[in-house]
């Protein structure tokens, strides 16, 4: 028997008593849904305490430390969009919006550059890797990430897209300006960066395709990431999430590329988010893990 209460007011939202001591939490929710249409199970967080943390969908009944009848308490995680629908929506964005100012369309710089084109070889190029970086990011949604959460809170797709959709148009804004000047070293300068950015690319989609191959589909198994004969995935021997290493060294290259301040701080806010997510999940992968290797750090090697 399970009693579910209100985690804020402790009200007594339903008694499920025809439920298996073996029923595990994703079922305990799909029992509640049927009291609550109003909640569907992604909606849900249920927990043994109201101040806890939330009972995974795959915790056993007869496995947490509760009587004949277990008590828990429900907190509403407001309503809830796919995980697929998010990546697709905040990187479709950039690589239209990017597009509007690289093609000038009218409205932007004045009518008299309505159309027209950059005389500086960069501006073309940085439109090539900066489009690149997207749609590969829109395929590796479509057909390589595993997600080990199914949705997110609606309200994040806003702030997502606020922070993707608005530096793509400050960027592009300055990349594509009519008055852009070039890098100060010119095609040496272009080159160099175009390595970075084409390397740490690869790199990225490298460690995507093998975290995917470690989980199997349709599985939240988490596993220790170890390298693989692919030398981008040598990374994992010194940190913990490579993918973000070779995600903020993809940008830096394009900083580099491009010259542009926007660009620059577009690489530093997003350094400073994967690093917070690098931590958290280094920091998840000594707790679960015993035997993680010691010499990994979160991002970058040997430093942080």
């Amino acid at each position: 028997m399970v009693e579910i209460l209100d985690a804020k007011t402790r009200e007594k939202l339903c008694f499920l008593d025809k439920v298996e001591p073996h029923a595990t939490i994703a079922e305990i929710k799909n029992l509640f849904t049927k009291n609550h249409p109003q909640w569907y199970p992604a909606r849900q967080s249920l927990r043994l305490d109201p101040k806890g943390k939330s009972l995974k969908d795959e915790d056993v009944l007869q496995k947490l430390p509760v009587g004949t009848t277990a008590t828990l308490y429900f907190r509403d995680l407001g309503a809830q969009i796919s995980w697929v629908t998010v990546f697709l929506t905040e990187y479709a964005g950039p690589l239209f919006i990017y597009l509007l100012f690289y093609f000038r369309v009218p409205f932007i710089y004045g009518h008299k550059y309505d159309f027209t084109s950059s005389r500086h070889t960069v501006v073309h190029l940085a439109c090539i890797c900066h489009s690149f970086h997207y749609i590969k990011r829109l395929l590796e949604t479509l057909f390589v990430h595993r997600f080990s959460h199914g949705t997110m809170p609606l309200r994040n797709i806003f702030k997502n897209c606020t922070y993707y959709w608005g530096f793509a148009a400050w960027m592009a804004y300055y990349i594509n300006h009519p008055l852009y000047t070039p890098p100060t070293y010119g095609a040496q300068q272009v080159k160099l960066a175009l390595a970075i950015f084409v390397i740490c690319q690869l790199g990225n989609f490298s460690i995507h395709m093998a975290l995917r191959d470690l989980r199997p589909a349709g599985s939240k198994t988490r596993k220790i990431p170890y390298p693989t004969k692919n030398p981008f995935t040598w990374l994992f021997l010194l940190v913990s999430c490579p993918n973000y290493t070779y995600e903020v060294g993809s940008w830096i290259g394009f900083a580099i590329m491009t010259q542009c301040l926007p660009v620059a701080l577009f690489s530093l806010v997003g350094f400073t988010q994967m690093t917070i997510w690098a931590k958290g999940k280094h920091r998840s992968y000594l707790k679960e893990f015993r035997d993680y290797p010691p010499l990994r750090m979160p991002i970058i090697p040997f430093l942080l």
